[in-house]
């Protein structure tokens, strides 16, 4: 069974089934793969700098390709939204100066993430103090692009989802990825309050109305571990 994030001296270390890890990456390299800058960097701080900006000195490259946003991923506007919902001409420029940046930073905390896991020692997932804030943004867009996979844009939509959980088949796949969403709000909520220096009983109390009354007195066993509603 996982164990959440807990704080170590000056590092953060969660326990991660083999399992656990092997589904954690997939969903990474997923999340990776459809987020990855269209310009990887060169090296060159000035010509990273220029290409991170969407900036050519080519006249062609000027030119909005509309074919390529019509077929846009719907999901890279749940992971890259736009920043002017009013004016689609603004929004449209502020994209074409800022996505290719924001698909590097978020493609680097992946990149970062996906090292962390991939280089667990046992179960141990052991984040420095500059991994963690990757690795907790990297959760992030995992758990976005999960959702909307899902169809979970809305509070709405997340409400009847999860009340839709009761009626489901036990192979239906959507019941699968409702567990792993669930898996993976609960090991950001764990970083989250490792980072903040939360009490992780609180994190613990609330998903387990049940907790033992002894929790106090065997914190090393059970404070942190996966609620058992998830995977």
């Amino acid at each position: 069974m996982a164990r959440a994030f807990l704080r170590e001296k000056d590092h953060y270390v969660a326990l991660l089934e083999s399992t656990e890890r092997t589904v954690l990456l997939g969903l990474m390299q997923q999340t990776r793969l459809l987020l990855s800058p269209e310009i990887e960097p060169t090296g060159d701080a000035f010509d990273d700098l220029v290409a991170s900006m969407g900036l050519s000195l080519s006249a062609a490259d000027q030119q909005t390709d509309s074919a390529s946003l019509e077929d846009r991923d719907p999901a890279l506007d749940r992971l890259l939204p736009t920043a002017h919902r009013g004016d689609h001409e603004i929004a449209a420029e502020f994209r074409r100066l800022t996505e290719e940046g924001l698909r590097q930073r978020k493609s680097g905390n992946l990149d970062v993430a996906l090292a962390c896991v991939d280089e667990a020692v046992g179960n141990r997932v052991v984040l420095d103090e500059s991994q963690a804030p990757a690795f907790l943004m990297a959760l992030t867009d995992v758990r976005l692009l999960l959702g909307e996979r899902m169809g979970m844009r809305t509070e709405e939509d997340a409400e009847a989802l999860h009340a839709a959980m009761d009626d489901i088949e036990d192979d239906d796949p959507l019941g699968y990825a409702m567990a792993w969403y669930d898996f993976l709000t609960w090991l950001q909520e764990t970083l989250t309050h490792a980072l903040m220096g939360t009490d992780l009983r609180d994190v613990v109390a609330a998903y387990d109305d049940d907790l033992d009354d002894d929790l106090d007195d065997d914190l090393d066993d059970d404070e942190g571990r996966r609620p058992d509603n998830t995977v």
